[in-house]
C-alpha cells in the first residue's frame, strides 16, 4: 500500500530526449511538496488517499489537469498534466525544479477547487517562487 500523499510521474508523448535530471527533480519537488501536503492538513477530508500526478512531456504547457476516476483499491486520484518538452529539456536543474514545482502546484490548487479542498498553503508556496 502506498503511504505517500503526492507520486510524481512522467510519461513521454514525443520522441524528444527528455532532461537526464528530470527524474531527481521530480523526486525533489515531490519531498517537498508533500511536507505541505502533510503539515497543512489540507488534504485529510479529501475522498481519496493520494494524488497521483503524471506529467505529460508534450509539445506545448498545459497545465490545467485531466482527471480520473479515485481508484477505489488504493485511493489514488490520477491526474495528468502536459509539459512542453522543449522547454524541460533546455532547462537546468534549477530551471527544471522551478518549472516541476509551479506545475504541480497549480494541478494540487486545482485538485483543492474541485473536491472543495484548502488550498491557501499552495497558493502562497506558489507566490513565493513566482
Amino acid at each position: 500500500m502506498n503511504k505517500r500523499k503526492l507520486v510524481l510521474g512522467a510519461m513521454a508523448l514525443t520522441k524528444a530526449r527528455n532532461n537526464r535530471s528530470s527524474i531527481t527533480v521530480a523526486q525533489d519537488v515531490r519531498d517537498e511538496l508533500e511536507k505541505i501536503i502533510i503539515s497543512s492538513k489540507c488534504f485529510e477530508a479529501a475522498p481519496f488517499k493520494y494524488v497521483g500526478l503524471i506529467f505529460h512531456y508534450g509539445i506545448k504547457n498545459d497545465e490545467v489537469p485531466k482527471y480520473k476516476q479515485i481508484d477505489s483499491k488504493d485511493g489514488e486520484l490520477p491526474i495528468t498534466i502536459e509539459l512542453d518538452t522543449y522547454e524541460l529539456r533546455s532547462a537546468d536543474r534549477t530551471e527544471l525544479k522551478r518549472l516541476f514545482t509551479v506545475a504541480t502546484l497549480k494541478a494540487l490548487i486545482d485538485v483543492a477547487i474541485k473536491y472543495k479542498l484548502p488550498k491557501d498553503q499552495f497558493i502562497k508556496h506558489l507566490k513565493e517562487i513566482t
